[in-house]
This record gives C-alpha cells, structure tokens and sequence, in this order.
C-alpha cells in the first residue's frame, strides 16, 4: 500500500540513509524522495513515497523515523496506487507542449505536482472555468497580488493555497488534512502561474 511520507530531518550528510534505514526496518520500501524546502535553521523537509507492506501499520515507520535524533515526522498520509511524484520541470514540459492550453494543463498537474486533491481555475466573473476532480463546484473569487495561504472560514478540513494568472484569473489548489503549505510550495505554485502566464501570452 503506498503512503506519502513528509519529515523534517538535519540537513546534514547521513540523514536521509538513516531515515531510509529506519523505514527499511519498519517493512517500508521507498519508491521516491523530494526534497521539499531547505530550511535558514539547517534543517530540510523531505516527501518520501513509500510502499508499505500488507499487514505493517505506518504508525511503526513514524515510529521509526521519530526514533532518530533531530528528526521529526510532520505527515503522512495514503497515496493514490500509481501515482508519481512530478517535478516541477516535467510540468513545464507539458505546459509548453501545448501553449494555448497552458492555463487548463497547469491545473490538471498540480494535484500530482503538490500532492494535493483539487485544482481550479477561477475566474471574477465566470467562476470557475476549469477543475480537477473532487474540486468545489462554487468557490469565491480572491483578490490576491502575489502566491498566498488562503483562510476559509467555513472550512477547517481543507487547507487553501492561491496564485494569480492575471486581473481576472486565479489558480486555487485544495489539500485536505494537511500538510501546512511551505512557503516554497506557495513559492513554486506563483512561479508555475507566471510560466503559464509567459508560455501562454508569448
């Protein structure tokens, strides 16, 4: 069964094989490693994709990891069966192979991209014009200058983050349960919007 591991570990070298150790011990197998954010406090936040065998409980891999020193699971969650992690330059692939369409293909990668459950493209005056599966049918538009965390007061589940396309256009992706957006995730959602942006007008 394939899990989504997020951990917060030294940046320092040996770290990671120690991790990857514990999760060996504890019946995982790791299928893929992202290096989410390196931190100013020499720390570094890592997504781990991981199978997990039939029977073993991911609470004895948090375990595992939380056992050694200076690191710290902050999530983990079940992955869909088959899915990758997609770096963000394998999305601008897709975006640039078809340019016209860069807005509505972004979307579509971000799920995969973020790891999160929903994607939209909202527009002022439309609503929403394109989504991923799972997404609201009716959110409200946001007046944002730059990438930013959303507070949606009628939801405690979801957490929200948004970037701008342009006067009338916003991308909103949703994860449900956490974890907290990095600011490099809020980071790299405004610098994919402005690819798409440049892709799509040049």
């Amino acid at each position: 069964m394939p899990f989504l591991l997020r951990v917060l570990l030294p940046d320092v070298p040996g770290s990671l094989g120690r991790v990857a150790t514990a999760i060996g011990m504890a019946g995982g197998d790791i299928e893929a490693i992202e290096i989410v954010e390196k931190r100013d406090d020499g720390t570094v936040v890592d997504d781990v994709l991981l199978e997990v065998a039939e029977g073993t409980m991911p609470d004895s891999v948090v375990s595992a990891c939380s056992g050694i020193d200076g690191v710290e699971v902050l999530w983990i969650s079940r992955y869909p069966a088959g899915g990758s992690l997609v770096m963000d330059l394998e999305a601008v692939e897709a975006l640039t192979s078809s340019p016209a369409e860069a807005y509505d293909k972004l979307v579509d990668l971000l799920p995969a991209t973020f790891r999160v459950d929903w994607a939209v493209r909202l527009h002022r005056a439309r609503g929403v014009v394109h989504a991923t599966s799972a997404a609201p049918d009716d959110l409200e538009f946001v007046e944002i200058e730059s990438p930013v965390r959303l507070e949606v007061p009628d939801d405690d589940v979801t957490l929200y983050a948004a970037a701008r396309l342009d006067g009338n256009e916003v991308v909103v992706m949703g994860r449900q349960g956490g974890p907290e957006f990095a600011d490099s995730e809020i980071a790299r959602l405004g610098h994919l919007c402005g690819l798409a942006v440049t892709i799509t007008t040049a």
